[in-house]
């Protein structure tokens, strides 16, 4: 199966999923409160369903549009724009005829059920999975910076370590750029000294100059022999596996990042190799070729191989349920937090960051070419803490725009006309409309130009 096919399968299982469940979180509290709810759908049924079936007062279905999901609750203003029903006089199974704070629960209750779902599915990956991850601390000579330019937009330089965030300690080196992305100043450890730096107002618009350079941060590996191809030519000078390159042309040298630039300096030359084996110190000489290559694989076979000869640390850590639980928890609201400090970024036109905006092709694209659970119940549960946010936000014909009208009439004691509700859901959903047009535009522009 291919790649494509792989991602579309687990993107819709997991946007049913999602849909569905956000859809219960309404539908619970409103059959408890009494409230009738004439349509459960996953997508939207234009014109059609895929499937209905009608039980008891409610017709469960499958429409075709697959940009979400409702439910219709009798007796409000919602996506159908039902407004004939308006006009009649409210029965006591409808949703306007109900007290607020009941009417407050009936429409909390869909983003709640999201971010509860995104720390159950957190909590059962910390319990199945654990955790394993290399101390930012704990790469001993600092990182390696991978793109220059970005690097020098940043203020850093390979050798640098990030110590912290807007003032709070980098724990895990994965996580270091989203922090970056997501912070205003970083602190620098250079040469035994420290200082801050302010990061660019438009940082994120230079990383999405070229999304495959948003990982800008590496480890620094040492240039350790591990294979010496039979066309190499150097592949009769003596080299053998884990011999480690010490220095060129008597130039000291530990990492790759170190030999590159005297490669490049010495192309199609003969340069002196001092490479340590098993204790002892061998010159060798090498020919660099046109391209300022060796002709050989460098680097150790695996990444334990790093952390077992001091390169940098690999914690793992096993939880327990109970200990699981919170772990969860701290993910789903670092994680909630994370997203929301990325929005605020978006909502800043200087910071470019509005550019990165993506549809359903960017939401596919965190699911990996692969089946792996892993990583769909990440990609999964991550997106369910997209959808409590954004269904929470105070746009009329989304949750929160319902929750701030009730709000309002909670506070006030007034209850907004049915017609200012009707004209707050157009004016919402062609919001909502645009926003859809503009991220999977911006899908569209990446796949076309870039």
């Amino acid at each position: 199966m291919s790649p494509i096919a792989i991602k579309t399968i687990q993107f819709f299982l997991s946007l049913s999923l999602l849909i569905v469940l956000h859809e219960l979180g309404h539908f619970i509290p409103a059959k408890l409160f009494k409230t009738r709810v004439e349509k459960f759908y996953l997508f939207f049924d234009v014109k059609f369903s895929l499937f209905k079936k009608k039980i008891g007062e409610t017709v469960y279905g499958i429409g075709w549009l697959p940009l979400g999901g409702y439910v219709k609750i009798a007796g409000m203003i919602d996506e159908s724009m039902d407004t004939e029903a308006m006009k009649e006089e409210p029965k006591p199974w409808e949703f306007r005829s109900k007290p607020a704070w009941q009417r407050l629960i009936i429409m909390l209750g869909g983003v709640t059920v999201n971010f509860v779902l995104a720390v159950i599915i957190y909590i059962g990956m910390a319990y199945t999975y654990g955790e394993q991850y290399v101390p930012a601390d704990s790469l001993k000579d600092g990182f390696l910076v991978t793109e220059k330019n970005i690097g020098d937009e940043l203020g850093i330089k390979t050798g640098d370590l990030i110590t912290a965030v807007d003032g709070k300690k980098v724990e895990k080196f994965g996580s270091l750029p989203l922090e970056i992305i997501n912070g205003n100043t970083i602190t620098i450890k250079r040469d035994g000294r420290t200082f801050d730096k302010e990061i660019p107002v438009d940082f994120i618009a230079t990383l999405l100059e070229d999304e495959d350079r948003v990982r800008f941060l590496s480890y620094r590996t040492p240039f350790i022999i591990r294979e010496v191809p039979e066309d190499s030519p150097n592949a009769n000078i003596g080299l053998m596996e884990k011999d480690a390159v010490v220095a060129v042309n008597g130039k000291s040298v530990q990492y790759q990042d170190e030999i590159v630039p005297i490669l490049e300096e010495n192309k199609g030359q003969e340069v002196e190799l001092t490479v340590n084996r098993d204790g002892r110190t061998i010159p060798l000489k090498a020919l660099v070729s046109d391209e300022g290559k060796l002709g050989v694989f460098a680097g150790y076979n695996s990444f334990e191989e790093y952390a077992e000869n001091g390169y940098f640390k690999i914690e793992k850590v096993k939880y327990s349920f109970l200990e699981s639980i919170p772990a969860g928890i701290e993910k789903g609201v670092n994680t909630l937090g994370g997203y929301v400090k990325q929005m605020k970024k978006i909502f800043n036109p200087s910071t470019g960051a509005y550019k990165g905006v993506g549809g359903f092709a960017a939401i596919g694209g965190l699911f990996p070419d692969g089946w792996d659970w892993p990583a769909f119940w990440s990609a999964t549960a991550f997106i369910s803490i997209i959808l409590a946010f954004m269904n929470i936000l105070p746009i009329p014909a989304l949750d929160g725009g319902h929750v701030m009208f009730l709000l309002y009439e909670m506070i006030t004691g007034r209850k907004p006309s049915d017609k200012f509700l009707e004209y707050a859901q157009m004016t919402g959903f062609f919001l909502l409309i645009a926003l859809l047009l503009f991220a999977n535009g911006n899908d569209l522009y990446k796949w076309l130009f870039k």
